[in-house]
């Protein structure tokens, strides 16, 4: 059997004379300096969308072009995930990592002070960019630097991005627009930034520039590449609000973005140094991760726009008034995720079990959301996030075992690549499904609603107070849909292991 030994990108495309770094206190720093900063742009993106509405009142900006503040940072960030790894390799992991944190803060700095609403969406469009070339750097220092015995250990510190950051989101989110200001919205990068720039500076080797690798850059790939993500996220994150297909430039984004993203994947195939080898989804183990990471992504996401939209839209809770939901689900994550990746690191027990569990996990909680009613409050979630406390990382990291113990070294960096780019895609697709699910649903229980009512004398006596129950019970009857939605997801996900998947041992495992 394989084992997690998939070095760095630059680790494979380092001289044959360069001594690996030894591993000790100054390389934790800079992991957990890079884990930081990941950490960080994840927070941004969501603190941001939670405290929108705050956002465009302070700045005067119109619902409409507050969604498109949302959906360039995103496409940007996506797509700088697919072409990071390469440019680690070619300008040094150090260097291109602090360069990314640098130009992330900076433009974080400068967003409330925008003159005008095109400013402010040239600048988010940037930081989103170098926020998004950050997660790769995570996965590619832990892959890289850390002994085998403790390497899943680094990977439980790139699952956090997937569980622990999502749900610190609201939290903050509430925390600044109800204590301090707006504009902490953006500068809550500021100082954890300026301390992981130190920890990588301090703690990451300087590997030397190969900048002869511009001479064989893909630039038919970027090209084709690069412009297909960001149509795609963008049509996928406006679809919704748009209509979808009833709209002209839905309608060019996702027909354009589609036949660009065919192309390229026709280009990367014969290419001698692709950003993505299509022939490693030949990789059972690999293809199943990267599938099921896909919808596992969409109820983790789910997990959380489900009781927050409730809250707000049936019992008029503001993010403050969330949080505590939201942070019972994700501080325990700290604790949870070595425990799983001590479970994990033991050879006798199969990773694909702990996969099993933390999906069923998933999916019971789904359908204990499911029985939800207009009389519900905060606390009557609680017991749903209990299930969330285990069920997310025992979901999430034995994929990424999955994924990188199935692979030779040298594919490490294509690796990184698929899972990172999918990563960020499914996040993407998981908002617009559940948009898309949230409008049908609600429009099916209304007319539904609206057709019992009939011609019952109460439509008459209290009009207006009639269409407000109205509305609040269709919501809680889409909430309830929306979980029952997911648990089949999850459901879905466990059938797959019993055919995908082969068995992955630790690498040099206690025993």
């Amino acid at each position: 059997m394989t084992s997690l030994t998939v070095p760095a990108p630059v680790a494979a495309a380092a001289p044959a004379t360069a001594s690996p770094p030894v591993f000790g206190a100054r390389i934790i720093i800079g992991l957990v300096g890079v884990l930081l900063a990941v950490l960080v742009s994840g927070l941004n993106e969501m603190v941001t969308k939670v405290a929108l509405a705050d956002i465009r009142g302070a700045l005067g900006i119109g619902y409409d072009e507050g969604t498109w503040l949302v959906a360039s940072y995103t496409a940007t960030s996506v797509a700088a995930m697919a072409f990071a790894p390469w440019c680690s390799v070619t300008f040094s992991l150090r260097r291109f990592t602090l360069v990314a944190i640098s130009v992330f803060t900076l433009l974080g700095v400068l967003c409330p002070f925008a003159p005008n609403y095109e400013s402010l969406l040239l600048m988010r469009t940037l930081q989103g960019l170098a926020g998004g070339a950050l997660p790769p750097m995570l996965m590619t220092v832990a892959l890289r630097f850390l002994p085998a015995n403790i390497k899943l250990y680094g990977l439980a510190g790139y699952a956090l991005t997937a569980t622990f950051g999502p749900g610190l989101g609201t939290p903050l989110a509430g925390m600044w627009t109800e204590h301090v200001g707006w504009q902490w919205t953006f500068w809550q990068i500021i100082v954890p930034c300026l301390i992981a720039m130190v920890a990588v500076a301090y703690g990451l080797p300087q590997d030397p520039l190969r900048l002869e690798r511009l001479k064989s850059f893909n630039w038919k790939g970027l090209l084709l590449g690069f412009p297909a993500i960001c149509m795609l996220v963008i049509g996928l994150l406006q679809g919704n609000r748009l209509d979808w297909f009833e709209s002209n430039l839905i309608c060019a984004l996702l027909g354009a973005g589609s036949l660009l993203l065919v192309a390229f994947l026709i280009n990367e195939w014969s290419q001698p140094i692709p950003f993505f080898k299509l022939q490693m989804l030949g990789i059972r183990n690999l293809s199943f991760a990267l599938m099921t990471l896909a919808g596992v992504l969409v109820i983790l996401l789910a997990v959380v726009l489900i009781p927050s939209s409730y809250l707000a839209q049936v019992q008029g809770y503001r993010p403050v008034q969330t949080a505590p939901i939201m942070l019972i689900a994700a501080l325990p994550q700290l604790i949870a995720l070595p425990l799983v990746a001590a479970l994990c690191n033991l050879r006798w027990v199969d990773c694909r079990w702990v996969l099993g569990i933390g999906l069923s996990m998933l999916a019971l909680s789904c359908l204990g959301g499911s029985q939800l009613t207009s009389a519900w409050i905060r606390d009557d979630f609680y017991v749903l996030q209990w299930l969330q406390i285990f069920g997310q990382p025992m979901a999430v990291l034995p994929l990424l075992m999955l994924s990188t113990g199935s692979i030779t070294p040298l594919d490490g960096p294509f690796a990184s690549a698929w899972f990172n780019t999918v990563k960020g895609l499914a996040a993407v697709v998981a908002t617009g499904v559940i948009e898309a699910l949230t409008t049908s649903r609600l429009h099916f229980h209304s007319t539904m609603l609206v057709d019992r009512l009939g011609n019952s004398p109460l439509a008459e006596s209290d009009s207006a107070g009639l269409a407000h129950r109205l509305h609040e019970q269709a919501l809680v009857l889409t909430s309830s849909d929306l979980y029952l939605c997911m648990a089949g997801v999850a459901v879905a996900l466990i059938l797959l292991i019993f055919w995908l998947p082969t068995r992955i041992y630790p690498p040099r495992a206690p025993t």
